[in-house]
Formats: structure tokens, sequence, C-alpha cells
């Protein structure tokens, strides 16, 4: 059963839970009641790529559940040493021409990703920005104005995407104030939000974050991240009720990962649960090659079957893209 007792009726609120976040394994461990025989982990690994996580993500974990799909995305395990040809620290292709001035990734035509902090809520062990180089990219809102810029001078860029890290670790000002800007950019028309902290930190949904990242002029989008339905429990779901009544567009974005979602229960579960919270399962991800995650990888073939088999048992728009993220390419790559 989940972890439910660190949930109260009077939680603390979201910085404060963000500051509260689990960051060693035994604490983990110890809050599900495992043995640390029971589960492997590595401590060189958490070392390379520190482990976070906050209680509230906790809180849908299995106690006494070694395997629990949750645990298995966030604890450090010996096989992230395993050296694997193929997998490096940049495999999307986001270095060199694709970032050209600190805290901007521009490679597809039309839309541009600001880097607006370089920190997490939770840190997923597939994380294809596990080793991007945030320390070069700082782009605090000292640097925004500057950063901006770079959309201000190109004219084709009609959407400018908020990612990370995870940028609504910023606050409600600084969001609003970000906002402000690139409304201020009279050929942007979307501002799309890549964010986790919906689903892992749903106390960060308040009436003020929708003030701050919704404005007149722009369509908003919100992608967020579920991988596993036992990730949406009500107060998820109260969330996307709250940006869904603003006019923003809900989208997820899910990783394909061995061990986690890679069959086809698991797989219409989420989609369903999504679709149930106002969310449209948009994209399913193809493992991006970073180093350190070999072991999540899910074969293309193995992929294909699965989402055959959630065609033939949901309603077509409820069935993601199969998708891969091809270095170089002008677009995702969509596999089905």
């Amino acid at each position: 059963m989940p972890h439910t007792d660190l949930i109260t009726t009077e939680r603390p609120g979201w910085q404060q839970q963000l500051r509260d976040a689990v960051s060693s394994s035994e604490q983990l461990l110890e809050l599900l009641q495992l043995e640390p025989a029971q589960v492997p982990v590595a401590a060189a690994a958490a070392e390379q790529f520190p482990l976070r996580v906050p209680h509230s993500f906790i809180s849908r974990m299995t106690v006494g559940d070694a395997n629990d799909p949750l645990l298995r995305q966030v604890l450090a395990v010996p096989e992230e040493l395993v050296e694997t040809p193929g997998y490096g620290s940049d495999p999307v292709g986001e270095r060199g021409s694709a970032n050209p001035s600190p805290g901007i990734i521009h490679k597809y035509d039309g839309r541009v990703l600001l880097i607006t902090t370089g920190a997490c809520a939770i840190n997923c062990r597939y994380c294809f920005r596990r080793h991007f180089p945030y320390a070069d990219n700082q782009n605090s809102r000292f640097h925004w104005r500057e950063t901006l810029q770079h959309v201000r001078d190109d004219a084709s860029i009609s959407e400018v995407i908020l990612s990370g890290g995870d940028p609504l670790v910023a606050t409600d000002r600084q969001l609003a104030e970000l906002v402000g800007l690139i409304a201020a950019i009279p050929h942007v028309q979307r501002l799309r939000i890549h964010s986790r902290l919906p689903i892992v930190l749903p106390d960060r949904v308040t009436p003020e974050l929708v003030k701050a990242i919704c404005h007149p002029r722009l369509q908003t989008i919100m992608v967020v991240h579920s991988n596993h339905a036992r990730e949406i429990d009500d107060t998820v779901r109260a969330g996307m009720a709250r940006l869904q009544r603003s006019g923003i567009t809900l989208l997820n974005q899910a990783v394909l990962l061995a061990g986690i979602n890679d069959d086809s229960d698991s797989l219409a579960e989420l989609c369903a649960a999504l679709f149930s919270s106002g969310i449209m399962p948009y994209y399913l991800h193809l493992l991006d090659k970073v180093r350190g995650a070999a072991h999540f990888d899910v074969p293309e073939s193995r992929g294909l079957e699965l989402m055959h088999s959630l065609s033939a048992r949901l309603p077509g728009y409820m069935v993601p893209r199969l998708v891969r993220e091809i270095a170089g390419e002008p677009g995702k790559t969509r596999i089905y």
C-alpha cells in the first residue's frame, strides 16, 4: 500500500517541501521499510548524480516493495556505473551550435528553449540532461533580458519553451517577470512550460502560479511528465483541474522504461489516468541514450509491439506518439 503516513491535512508550503526532499538512499529505504540487502544501492552513482525526491512522491510508493515503479525511477543503482557503448553525455545534441548563448537551446525552427534553472524537485535517474553543463548556462533573472535578445532578433521564433532543470522551481514573482518579458516580444505567440513539479510536488500548482504563467497575449501549454499511473493521485488531479480552468493546454511526455512501464497494462493505465485528469497523452519517448541509464532502455521493436497493443485497447485520442529524439534531426522522429 502507498506510504500514506507522510500525508497530512496541513502540509507545508511547496518551497518547504522542496527543501525537505529526501537526498539519501538510507533515508528513502527507511521510509519504505526496505532493508539495504533488498535493494542494491550505488553510493558512487549518487555522488555523480545526486538522489533527490520529495516526500509527496514517496507517499505514492508502496511500502516494502523493492520493485516499486516509482522507487526505481529515483534510486541510484549499480547499473548506472556500467559503461555502455553508444551512451554519452549529450544524447540529443544540445551543445555546440544548438547552444548559441548561455541559457538558450535552439535546435528546431520556430521555437527556442530557455534553461530557466538547473534545479529540479526530483532527480530522475534516466534524465537526458543529467550531464548537462548547467554551470555554463546560468540564466538567472538578471540575465533574462540579455538571453531573450536572441529571441527578439529572430522573427521566425513563435514559441518559447521554459525548461531546465525545472522552471517551476522558480518563484511566482520570477516567473511572472520572465513571462512578461516574453510576452513583450511581438512575434512570440506561444509559451510552453515543461515541468515535472505538478506531478511530483502538486502543491506547487497554486492560484498564484497560474496567474504568473498565464498572459493574455500568449497561448500557454504545460507539458508535464508522468511515467506510471500511480504517480497520479487526487492532489495531482486537483492541480491539473486548476491549470485547465485557466485555459492552459495540458500534455504529457512519458519515457518508455524497462521494469517500470514496458508492458501494455501499465501504459494503458497511465494513458487512462492522464486523460481522466485532463492531460493529453502526447509523447512516449524511447530512452535518450544518456550515460548511466542504459539499464532503462527498451528496444524499439518492443516499443512498437506495445503501441500496437495500446492502439487495439484504447481510443486513438488516448494513444501517445512513440518518438525518438535524434541529435541533428529537425524534429523528433516519430516511430509510431
